[in-house]
């Protein structure tokens, strides 16, 4: 039997074959070969951004749990807790140049509440005159536009919280907004900072490839 003509390739009864996007097997000699180098050279490389994104992962879980370990070790020292609000803490080197930032956000979700606050608001806006609080309208509809991934802006959300209006259908729409908020969970974020002096602005880590 000839050695394996490709990494993927499956040997029956002793011919060599390609499985292809439906499952079928095709005659490895039936493949064009340019298929057969962008074969390879996808599977080598997928293969090596999966070891990456396994070694990621590992070094995120080995950050995690160090920056625990010392909070736990100081805690027991000088029975004192370090970090802030919600776990948020950062961990800066001795001469300044190098921080640790461990960071707790919320995972909110959306209540059918909102849809009571978007009538309320826009009953405010139908009644207000056409050429008044046109910026509170802008804002408005920036909020509810949703994105992409069909979401509601929280950021925008909040903003509209904080507006200072006191007309009572106003104030119930934001009292729904308020009832609208659901934290369901948490997720843990850890970020690495870096600058050549200590006067100098912090830069970010990069451990994303999209913005490496």
């Amino acid at each position: 039997m000839s050695d394996k003509p490709h990494s993927a390739a499956i040997d029956v009864a002793g011919a060599w074959y390609l499985s292809d996007a439906k499952a079928s097997l095709v005659p490895i000699a039936m493949v064009k070969a340019e298929d057969l180098l962008m074969d390879e050279l996808v599977r080598s490389i997928v293969g090596k951004a999966n070891a990456v994104s396994a070694e990621l992962t590992a070094f995120k879980l080995h950050a995690f749990e160090s920056v625990g370990e010392l909070q736990a070790l100081l805690a027991q020292q000088y029975d004192a807790k370090i970090g802030g609000k919600k776990g948020n803490v950062t961990l800066t080197s001795y001469d300044g140049c190098k921080k640790i930032q461990v960071a707790v956000s919320d995972l909110v979700e959306l209540g059918p509440e909102l849809q009571i606050a978007k009538q309320l608001i826009d009953e405010c806006l139908r009644e207000w005159s056409a050429d008044s609080r046109d910026e509170i309208r802008a804002l408005v509809d920036r909020v509810f536009a949703v994105d992409k991934e069909g979401q509601i802006s929280h950021a925008g959300l909040f903003m509209l919280l904080r507006v200072g209006i006191t007309d009572e259908r106003w104030l119930r729409g934001m009292a729904a907004i308020r009832d609208s908020i659901r934290i369901i969970g948490s997720k843990t974020y850890v970020r690495f900072y870096d600058r050549p002096t200590p006067d100098a602005t912090w830069t970010p880590v990069s451990m994303d490839l999209a913005s490496a």
